[in-house]
Order: structure tokens, then sequence, then C-alpha cells
């Protein structure tokens, strides 16, 4: 659909939607650029201050992800006519309380009326031009490093069928509660090439985005991934996603998998996160720094030149 649009030529547009990145940049002075990103979508907790709270630190993960700071908001929300006004109130605490956490403010926002609840922001950031981090620059010789654990979309399946243990539950929250704010600060400590935000697309979804923009293939290791708590079980259960079979059909052409890869963790590997981590191209000395500098953040892979496929997974 984006391929038949009209190209309007800026030499300012540093970052288009041509590469599938995470957020557009403008270059508005030698020294500075504007980050702008949106995202907004339907309820996946029952509380609705966290709800609210999980909506914008997704949204604001587009800024960090480009190594931008985010400045401002606006909130977009769709809301049933005689929806519980006391539930939504809680829905833009939430929002607010994270938004308050990232440093960014909220300038104001639009809202429709809709059957079904929808939630999010539309986050505005800055970033020097020169430190722009696409998902185009990852270099042949990288490591790959990720900052935090995958699975949340299959918990959130398991709770909606009604297995998923309570613990579980809130560790799949604490995950998506966390902003990648420090893991971002951490990641520009050093020399990063290139880094994309894993949300709805899957951890293979936004790899691939990164290895097609950069014409590499990133080989990732499976058995240094790190899992959610119970993720792996309910995947066996089959409490799977829709959105996971959906990435699996767009993206699996372009992965190779060896056959020791247990079928859970391959079908975790497409499952849409939500406010998930970073994953991030950088060479071998700098990925050993923001380790040591954010502890979360753990060895996934590497950078190769470009085969047949643009991943391969072992």
């Amino acid at each position: 659909m984006l391929a038949g649009l009209p190209r309007v030529i800026d030499a300012n547009v540093l970052v288009g939607f041509e590469t599938s990145d995470d957020a557009g940049v403008y270059k508005l002075s030698p020294e500075c650029a504007l980050v702008q990103t949106v995202d907004f979508f339907t309820p996946i907790v029952d509380d609705p201050f966290t709800f609210g709270a999980i909506a914008a630190a997704n949204a604001l993960s587009d800024v960090y992800a480009m190594g931008g700071k985010p400045l401002t908001s606006l909130s977009i929300l769709a809301w049933p006519a005689k929806g519980d006004l006391d539930d939504l109130q809680q829905i833009l605490r939430g929002g607010a309380a994270k938004m308050i956490e990232a440093g960014c403010v909220i300038l104001g926002g639009h809202s429709v009326t809709d059957d079904e609840p929808k939630f999010g922001y539309a986050v505005t950031g800055i970033v020097h031009p020169d430190r722009v981090l696409a998902n185009a620059g990852a270099r042949v010789g990288d490591a790959l490093v990720f900052t935090k654990r995958l699975g949340t979309g299959v918990i959130s399946t398991a709770l909606k069928r009604g297995i998923a243990a309570e613990e579980h539950v809130s560790a799949s929250i604490e995950s998506m509660l966390t902003l990648n704010r420090a893991a971002c600060e951490a990641m520009l400590a050093g020399v990063a090439h290139a880094c994309t935000d894993v949300t709805g697309f899957g951890f293979l979804g936004h790899a691939r985005e990164m290895a097609a923009a950069s014409d590499v293939t990133l080989r990732i290791d499976t058995s240094q991934l790190q899992f959610l708590p119970g993720a792996l079980e309910y995947a066996k259960q089959g409490a799977i996603p829709g959105g996971l079979n959906n990435n699996r059909d767009f993206v699996s052409c372009h992965v190779g998998v060896h056959e020791s890869v247990a079928k859970e963790v391959e079908s975790l590997l497409y499952d849409p996160q939500t406010s998930g981590g970073l994953l991030v191209s950088l060479p071998e000395a700098d990925a050993d720094a923001m380790i040591a500098c954010y502890p979360l953040a753990y060895r996934v892979g590497i950078v190769v030149p470009r085969g047949p496929r643009l991943i391969d997974c072992y």
C-alpha cells in the first residue's frame, strides 16, 4: 500500500517510511532532528490503569529505538459511548504516570466514539542528526544484543484462556511497564550501528526488517534467548495468539531454522510483543560495555554477510 503513495523529496527527511523503521526522523538543524511516532491498541490487561501505562511505554519505545529522547505526546482514544468513565479516567491516569516517568509532556489528544476501546499516543522526541539509530545500519561482524525477555503475546493469550498463573502474568506486566529509556542510555554510551524495538511483528519480524534494510543476514543463537516465566510452557499448550501465526506466515520464508530448535522456541520468535525490548547491532566491545551498563541486556547473535536468507536461527 505504501509503495503506491506519492513521494515528496525533502533532504531533511532522515528516516521515512521506506525502510519500515520504528519512527520518522526530520532534520531541523545541524544539531537537532525531530523523531515522530504513533501507536495505539486495544486493552491487553484487565486493570485500566495498567493498560494506560503499558500503552504509553509502548509508544515511547519507538523514540528510544531511534536513539532519541521523547519530549511531547498526544493521546489517541477510542471509547464506547456508554463506557465506564471511571475506567477511562484510570486509563488516562496510567498513561500520564508513565509519561511523567519518561519526562515526556502530554500536550493534548483526540478521542472518538467506538464500541471497542483503543488507547495510545503520538510521541515526538529529538535526536542529534548524526546519532540517529535506524534499522538500516547493521554491519557484518556486529554483535546483536536484546534487552527484554520474549513471550508477552503468548502469556496474554494464556490469560484470556484462563490457564496463566498469576506470577507469570505479573512478570509479563512488569516487563511491558519497563521503559526502554535505561536500555537506550546504555546503548548510546558506546557506538551502536542499528536498533529496532521488538513489538507487534515479533522478534523475527523486526529482525527481518533490520536485516533487509542493512542488506545483511542476522545469525540468531536461540540458546541465548531469554523468555518470560511460563511462556515456553504456554506455547507448548497451544496458547498461540493470532498475530503469531500472521507473523509466521509473513516472515518464515526469510528465515532458516535449524532442526535442533524446539518448536515452542521457534513459535515464540514470532510472538507479537507489546512494549518489547530493543534489538541492537553494535561492535563486540560496545556490546560488552552495554551489557555491563545495563545487565538486563544479553547477546542473541551476530551479523554476517548476506546469505540466501535474511535470518538464520540455530
